[in-house]
């Protein structure tokens, strides 16, 4: 089961993903950061995109991964609210794929905060003693 949240941080706003499988954590904090921006609930599934990175560990992995989301929410005006991710070993380090669900940004949406950039701070990516995974950052807002 996926779940995120955001937590309390100094001067901007952490956010953290959780699932039972890695792909689920990284698909439930790529949900938060949206959620950062605008209100989740009211995204719809409407258009689908497809992204492929790559990075040398687990953390460069999903740093990619979002910001590869960040470029196509500033490029293409999309926010999404849905993820399907896919992630394996490889030689080099790590590969995931991933099929993201959403729209179009609009007032219905009600905008929030303007997250400038993906960053390690804070970056932790851990199973936790009940068996579920968690990811967590603070993006620069």
């Amino acid at each position: 089961m996926k779940r995120w949240e955001h937590f309390e941080h100094t001067a901007d706003i952490g956010i953290r993903g959780y699932g039972d499988t890695l792909e689920e954590a990284f698909e439930a904090v790529a949900i938060a950061l949206f959620d950062v921006m605008v209100d989740v609930r009211k995204v719809e599934k409407k258009e689908v995109r497809e992204i492929e990175v790559e990075g040398e560990d687990l953390y460069s992995l999903l740093y990619n991964f979002l910001e590869e989301l960040l470029i196509l929410h500033d490029t293409e005006g999309l926010v999404f609210v849905d993820f399907d991710v896919k992630i394996e070993k490889t030689d080099k380090g790590y590969k995931l794929k991933a099929k993201a669900y959403g729209e179009k940004l609009s007032e219905k949406h009600e905008p929030k905060e303007e997250v400038k950039a993906i960053t390690y701070h804070e970056m932790e990516i851990k199973q936790l003693p009940n068996g579920e995974w968690m990811a967590q950052l603070v993006p620069d807002i």
